[in-house]
C-alpha cells in the first residue's frame, strides 16, 4: 500500500515488466536512490525497462512526428501508471564505440574545447627557426626598433619595403610606377624583388609620428612586409631587421594559415593528417613479419617472403648484389650495421624506376612490396600482402593525427609546461627544422602534448595556466569549462586516462563513468539519471568520490539521479555499505 508523501516523488503503480509482480512504490526526487537485490530480483526491469523506458518515451513524444522518426523509441512498459517522472538519461556499461576516431577527449568533449582554446589563445612558432610568429603593427614595429636601435648604438636606419616584379612586367615599368607614387630610390635589387626606400632616419632625432606613418605606408605598399637596414659606420647596410603584419615569419619568409578551430581537430578534413586521415596509423609493411628471426643470415633466408619458390629469384638477387656492395651474407641480420640493414630493406637511394634502374641498382624489400601492390588485382597477391601487413604509426604525423601546421601552436608558458611534462619528452612536429635544444626552450605545450598527458596532469596544467592578458569573455568561459570537465574526470577515478586513449579500449565501467562525466558536465536540471553498477572496477576509496560528484550535482543543479547498482548475492561490500549517502529503497 503506498503512503502519501509531502515531498515530490515518482509514483509507480502496478509494474509488471518482465519478472516484476504488480509492484507499486514511490521513489523520492532530488535524492540519490540505490536499488539493490539478488541477481534476477528485477532491479534492471524496474530501473531500466520501466523507469527509464517511460521517461525516455514521454520525452520523445514531445517532438513532432517528423523528428520522432529519427530518434530511438522504446516500447511502453507494462505498468498501470507512472506519475511525476522527468526526462531520463541512461548511463550503462555497454561500449558501443568501434571506431578509432573516438577517444576519451572526444567522449568528454574536451577536444572540442581544446580546439577552440588553441584557435583563440594559441601562440605560433616558426617550424624553421622556432621563433614566435606574431602580427606586427606600426606601433609594435616602432617599439621593437627603439629597443634594437638602443642596443646597436642608435645607428642610421633605412626603412624599405619589398616589391616583386611580375613576370609580365619589366623592371623599368615597375620603377616608373613607383616614381609616379613618389618612390624614386631603390635600396637593393634581389632577383625579381626591389627593395624600395621608404625613409632614412635616426630614431633618436626623428619624431615618433613620422616613423610610425612611414612604417604604416611601407606595410601597406609592401603587402605587409617591411625591412629596416641599420647602417654601419662606413655607410654599408648591415643585416636587415624584418617585420610582417601577417602570420609570416619575416626571418625565414614562411607564411602560415589562420588558426581555425577545425585545424586542431583530427575529425576535420582541415586538421586531419593527409596521409593517415586522422587515424594516427596506416596499414603498411611490418618488417618484423618480413624478418621474423633476426638470428638468421641473409644466406640462410632472413627475408622470409623470398624463401618461397615463387620469389626465390629475389633471394638470388640479394645474394648477388650483397657481394657487389660488400654486405655480409653470413652474419646474423641483427648484427648488421644500421646502414647495411637499410640497404637490405629500403634499397639504394640511386633507384629511379624499374625501367631505368633495374638491373644495376638494388631495389630492396620495400620496393619489392610496392611492386607487388601493383599486382593486387590477383587474389594470391592480396593474400600474400595481408600476411606481411600491419598497422604502423603514420610517418608523416608520427601518430599525432594532425597536420604538422597544427602542432606549431602552443599555449601556456615554459613554467606551465615544465610543471607537468619533462622538456625532453616534448613532441617535435614532423618537418620542424629547429634543434632539440630550441624545442626544450619553447614555452607552453602543443595540443598533442596535452592529449598525451594523464587527465590529472592535464588538470594541473590548466589550473595554473597563464595566458596573455587581458582574456576575453569567450576564452575565460573556455578555460572554466575545461577545468570543470577535467575535474569531473579526476573525481570519478579516471585521472589515469589520457585524452588520446581510444574509446574502444575502455572497460565497461570506464565508459560509464566517462558518460557520467559528460552528462554532469552539461549541468542538466530536472533530469532522471539512471546508472548501471557505477562501482564496477572502482577501488573502494574512489567510490565515495563518485557519490560525492553526484551529490554535489544534486545540490547545485537540482538534478534527480537514480543509481541502479547490482551487487552479487544481494549484499554490498564494506566500502559500499560505508557510503551512507546511498540510501536503499524498496
Amino acid at each position: 500500500m503506498l503512503q502519501r508523501r509531502s515531498d515530490p516523488a515518482i509514483v509507480i503503480r502496478g509494474a509488471r515488466q518482465n519478472n516484476l509482480k504488480n509492484l507499486s512504490l514511490e521513489i523520492p526526487m532530488n535524492e540519490l536512490v540505490v536499488v539493490t537485490g539478488v541477481s534476477g530480483s528485477g532491479k534492471s526491469s524496474l530501473v531500466f525497462d520501466t523507469l527509464y523506458a517511460e521517461g525516455q518515451r514521454r520525452y520523445v513524444e514531445t517532438f513532432s512526428p517528423y523528428a520522432r522518426q529519427f530518434l530511438d523509441r522504446m516500447d511502453k512498459p507494462q505498468v498501470d501508471a507512472i506519475e511525476g517522472i522527468p526526462p531520463a538519461i541512461a548511463i550503462d556499461q555497454t561500449n558501443p564505440v568501434r571506431t578509432s576516431r573516438s577517444t576519451v577527449g572526444t567522449m568528454t568533449e574536451l577536444n572540442d574545447h581544446l580546439k577552440l582554446l588553441f584557435a583563440r589563445a594559441g601562440q605560433l612558432f616558426c617550424r624553421a627557426c622556432g621563433q614566435a610568429v606574431r602580427r606586427d603593427t606600426p606601433v609594435s614595429v616602432y617599439e621593437q626598433l627603439t629597443a634594437r636601435a638602443m642596443l646597436a648604438g642608435d645607428p642610421r636606419l633605412v626603412v624599405t619595403f619589398p616589391v616583386a616584379v611580375p613576370k609580365n612586367f619589366k623592371e623599368e615599368e615597375v620603377e616608373a610606377l613607383l616614381k609616379a607614387q613618389g618612390y624614386d630610390r631603390i635600396h637593393a635589387r634581389n632577383a625579381n624583388v626591389l627593395e624600395v626606400v621608404q625613409d632614412r632616419l635616426r630614431l633618436s632625432t626623428a619624431e615618433k609620428t613620422r616613423v610610425i606613418e612611414g612604417i604604416e605606408a611601407a606595410l601597406k605598399i609592401g603587402q605587409g612586409k617591411v625591412n629596416v637596414h641599420p647602417l654601419e659606420a662606413d655607410g654599408n647596410a648591415g643585416p636587415p631587421w624584418r617585420f610582417s603584419s601577417d602570420l609570416h615569419c619575416a626571418e625565414c619568409d614562411i607564411h602560415y594559415s589562420e588558426p581555425l578551430p577545425s585545424l586542431f581537430s583530427f575529425n576535420s578534413p582541415l586538421g586531419a593528417c593527409e596521409t593517415c586521415r586522422g587515424f594516427g596509423r596506416v596499414i603498411g609493411i611490418d618488417y618484423g613479419l618480413i624478418v621474423p628471426d633476426e638470428t638468421k643470415t641473409l644466406r640462410e633466408g632472413a627475408i622470409r617472403p623470398w624463401q618461397s619458390p615463387s620469389f626465390h629469384d629475389c633471394q638470388d638477387d640479394i645474394e648477388k648484389y650483397a657481394k657487389k656492395r660488400a654486405v655480409p651474407l653470413d652474419i646474423p641480420f641483427r648484427d648488421l650495421s644500421k646502414k647495411q640493414r637499410e640497404w637490405v630493406l629500403e634499397g639504394e637511394p640511386e633507384w629511379v624506376s624499374w625501367r631505368k634502374s633495374w638491373p644495376g641498382t638494388w631495389y630492396g624489400v620495400a620496393r619489392f612490396f610496392r611492386w607487388l601492390e601493383t599486382k593486387a588485382y590477383k587474389m594470391h597477391v592480396r593474400v600474400l600482402l595481408s600476411r606481411y601487413r600491419a598497422y604502423t604509426p603514420c610517418a608523416v604525423c608520427n601518430g599525432a593525427r594532425l597536420k604538422p601546421e597544427a602542432l606549431l601552436w602552443r599555449v601556456g608558458t615554459k613554467e606551465d609546461a615544465d610543471r607537468v611534462l619533462d622538456p625532453a619528452r616534448r613532441f617535435k612536429p614532423q618537418g620542424a627544422k629547429f634543434s632539440d635544444d630550441v624545442l626544450r626552450a619553447l614555452p607552453g605545450l602543443t595540443v598533442h602534448d596535452l592529449v598525451l598527458l594523464p587527465a590529472e596532469r592535464a588538470r594541473a596544467f590548466f589550473e595554473h595556466l597563464h595566458l596573455p592578458a587581458p582574456l576575453d569573455e569567450a576564452t575565460d568561459l573556455l578555460l572554466t569549462e575545461i577545468r570543470a570537465r577535467l575535474r569531473y574526470v579526476c573525481e570519478v577515478g579516471l585521472g589515469y586516462l589520457t585524452l588520446d586513449r581510444q574509446s574502444r579500449t575502455l572497460s565497461g565501467g570506464e565508459v560509464q563513468r566517462i558518460n557520467l562525466t559528460t552528462a554532469l558536465g552539461t549541468s542538466l536540471v530536472n533530469t532522471l539519471f539512471v546508472l548501471d553498477e557505477p562501482s564496477i572496477g572502482l577501488h573502494p576509496r574512489d567510490m565515495g568520490r563518485v557519490i560525492g560528484v553526484m551529490q554535489r550535482t544534486i545540490r547545485r543543479s537540482c538534478c534527480r539521479p537514480t543509481a541502479s547498482w547490482t551487487w552479487a548475492r544481494g549484499r554490498a561490500s564494506a566500502a559500499e555499505r560505508s557510503c551512507s549517502s546511498a540510501r536503499p529503497t524498496s
